[in-house]
């Protein structure tokens, strides 16, 4: 299974992604298992994540930061500040 993939885009990656017609999704500060059922690439406007997969490891990302997760990972989130991001699935 692919990992995590984590990224710094600049602007004109946005724009060309067009992440600003994308859903936004917030949370407050929590800790939650999710899975994900489809490949899910979101871009972080506030908040601060760290990511457990089952097999221990941890990713932090935060505000900047596009963030693709693979289809059938299953994981913990750990809100540590909340959290607003543009987000799709496919």
């Amino acid at each position: 299974m692919s990992q995590i993939k984590i990224e710094k885009p600049d602007d004109a990656r946005l724009k060309k992604m067009n992440v600003s017609s994308w859903p936004i999704w917030e949370k407050e500060i929590s800790r939650f298992d999710w899975y994900y059922d489809d490949q899910e690439t979101c871009y972080l406007l506030e908040g601060k994540v760290v990511v457990e997969t089952k097999g221990g490891n941890k990713i932090s990302f935060g505000k900047g930061d596009l963030v693709t997760f693979p289809k059938g990972l299953s994981c913990v989130w750990d809100i540590k500040e909340p959290v607003r991001k543009h987000y799709k699935f496919g």
